[in-house]
């Protein structure tokens, strides 16, 4: 089905389905004329979307964004450094345990009056 139908059946306008589709919110899948159509499967996708959306009370772009953070190993990590400078993220106890032990060889091993490597 077109766009239109697509829509009516979802209780939406056609620009919101096609905002949704800039977003990333729909499946990859055109037509050879540039026309999408639309199946069980591409109904299913956006609905289950919209669903998400009024559970978590979040706007379409924010489900895409929250997308592009499962997808994109660089934005994930900048998020999750931000959550952490934030205090909205906690660092794993082993992580900071790493990171102790690290510094306290470093310190170690560079302490004055101790040569560092010598048998």
């Amino acid at each position: 089905m077109r766009i239109t139908e697509a829509a009516r059946r979802l209780g939406m306008s056609p620009r919101m389905l096609r905002y949704r589709e800039a977003l990333g919110l729909l499946p990859p899948v055109r037509e050879r004329g540039a026309h999408r159509r639309f199946g069980p499967e591409e109904l299913a996708a956006v609905a289950q979307g919209m669903e998400l959306e009024k559970r978590f009370d979040i706007t379409p772009a924010e489900l895409a964004f929250a997308l592009r953070v499962l997808s994109e190993p660089a934005v994930a990590g900048a998020v999750r450094d931000l959550g952490v400078r934030i205090g909205r993220i906690q660092i794993p106890r082993r992580a900071l345990d790493f990171e102790k032990e690290k510094a306290l060889r470093l310190l170690r091993t560079s302490a004055p009056g101790r040569a560092s490597n010598q048998s």
